[in-house]
């Protein structure tokens, strides 16, 4: 509902940009994306810098953690309130796929600024440079060179779009699925599964 019914395009003040920062960090998609990755991360490469086992998932977390505090503090609430940036992304549900797809991709480079018109999105493209440059003095292992950092630079650019995609179609998506319907036909599932014929 989140998505479908917003956001409205409005000037935010720097207070609303700040605690729009502050409700991405502790959204729980956002925990269960950090947990999740973590877990993958550590269970894949136990050699890594961050070690193995649950030390090694809580030093991964913490990382991550630290990550995007510091990429929603620059690109949430700094950035867009010293260039009068709106930081939301507004969806185009009325419009054409191909339309929305590409209105998912120029987002990471071109938004909307505070009084509705088109800007520069400084936002992303100076906070991934500024969050990356940060993880050089606390992300373990990381190459901190330059050709290095516009590898990751480029790769955080690259990846961008998937959360205006989450954000532009997964109301489609659960308008057309029952949520409900699912989850109750799998509990059934599993129910069948162990009480036996």
């Amino acid at each position: 509902m989140r998505f479908t019914n917003g956001p409205q395009v409005k000037p935010m003040t720097p207070k609303e940009k700040y605690w729009l920062a502050a409700r991405n960090v502790v959204d729980p998609f956002n925990a269960v994306t950090i947990l999740g990755s973590s877990a993958i991360a550590v269970g894949a490469n136990a050699h890594s810098a961050y070690g193995p086992g649950m030390t090694g998932f809580a030093r991964y977390v913490g990382v991550s953690y630290s990550q995007d505090i510091t990429l929603e503090f620059f690109s949430t609430f700094l950035i867009p309130s010293i260039v009068h940036q709106d930081p939301h992304y507004h969806r185009m549900p009325h419009a054409s796929i191909p339309r929305r797809i590409r209105h998912a991709i120029v987002q990471v480079e071109w938004t909307l600024g505070d009084n509705g018109k088109g800007m520069v999105n400084y936002g992303d493209l100076v906070g991934f440079a500024i969050e990356d440059e940060f993880g050089n003095f606390y992300v373990p292992g990381q190459k901190t060179n330059l050709p290095a950092s516009a590898e990751r630079y480029g790769i955080s650019l690259g990846t961008a779009p998937i959360e205006n995609f989450v954000i532009e179609f997964l109301p489609d998506v659960a308008r057309r699925m029952h949520v409900r319907v699912v989850l109750f036909q799998w509990i059934i599932n599993q129910v069948a599964k162990t009480s036996g014929p």
